[in-house]
């Protein structure tokens, strides 16, 4: 019998999640959105790709979380992108309210799932999640570190021209400006990229890299990156489907680990069938642990204003 994975928004990175997911043949998909008739035609839409792929996969596409029941993982993409005039607390409160519908259903149908929270603010709507789960920390994490960490060894790759799985990087910390990308814990094939990149432009690298969001934005004006980020999705379910015990940054609720408690923070986590199965904790040096907070407070201070710090 096949795993199930329900993918709750049915947009680019919703839909482009549940590609990946069928063309790596992981799954079951159910695509569910609010819109009648869009997860549908493009569940459909999927499901006719599936011969020429010459992949074995069920993905249906619908308004009703019945269809979701006994879900192994459910990928939660719904809510809505900052609009012109919208404040930053009138677009967290809107995806605040959003989320914890959503994971009331999703707790319903599938009481036993693991949940990997991908809507914006991340770190905050995981915070969200989580709490309105009522589920160990195991099975509820947040997708930003595996997406920042790519664009960061995508920069890297493209700096040195070296290929792409020679690099592996780490970046911490909240999704957005305030990440922290650890150099000195990045390589290209073992060998620290500190001796590889002159730190000035290393510095530039870094920067691109926490603002690789903003970046896409810019160039498509009306929308957002979805490839990266539903394919950062893709690599957490399989690692958890697979129990690959896989090392990925991940938004984790801390519990003292980095002297941080009670937040969700992007962490090395591995990941396996029971989810989050271990914290990794790395030595930081004051730098990056003064950063890692400062990190951590812009997050406590999005989840203040909606309640669930």
């Amino acid at each position: 019998m096949r795993k199930k994975v329900t993918i709750v928004g049915s947009g680019n990175v919703g839909a482009t999640a549940a590609h990946w997911i069928a063309a790596k043949e992981l799954a079951d998909v159910v695509l569910l959105d609010v819109v009648e008739g869009v997860p549908q035609g493009k569940a459909l839409d999927l499901l006719q790709a599936m011969p020429i792929e010459k992949r074995d996969c069920s993905i249906i596409g619908t308004n009703d979380y019945a269809d979701t029941v006994n879900s192994d993982v459910v990928v939660i993409t719904a809510g809505i992108a900052r609009k012109p005039g919208m404040s930053r607390d009138d677009l967290l409160t809107t995806n605040h309210g959003i989320m914890s519908k959503v994971v009331g259903e999703v707790v319903k149908a599938s009481p036993n799932t693991i949940i990997i929270v991908v809507s914006n603010p991340l770190d905050a709507m995981a915070q969200t999640a989580f709490k309105q789960a009522g589920f160990p920390r195991e099975r509820v994490i947040g997708m930003a570190g595996v997406l920042d960490s790519a664009r960061f060894r995508t920069f890297i790759a493209e700096e040195l021209e070296v290929s792409v799985e020679n690099v592996t990087a780490f970046v911490l910390g909240g999704h957005g400006d305030t990440m922290v990308p650890l150099s000195r814990y990045s390589t290209v094939a073992g060998i620290p990229i500190t001796e590889l990149i002159e730190p000035a432009r290393l510095k530039e690298l870094e920067t691109r890299t926490a603002n690789g969001g903003a970046e896409i934005v810019k160039h498509l004006k009306t929308g957002s990156a979805y490839y990266a980020p539903s394919a950062a999705a893709v690599e957490m379910v399989e690692a958890i489907l697979k129990d690959k015990k896989k090392i990925l940054p991940c938004a984790a609720y801390l519990q003292g680990e980095y002297g941080i408690s009670g937040l969700y923070v992007g962490v090395p986590c591995k990941l396996g069938a029971k989810g989050l199965e271990q914290i990794i904790e790395i030595k930081l040096t004051p730098e990056e642990q003064a950063a890692l907070q400062k990190s951590a407070d812009s997050v406590k201070e999005l989840c203040t204003v909606i309640g669930v710090a």
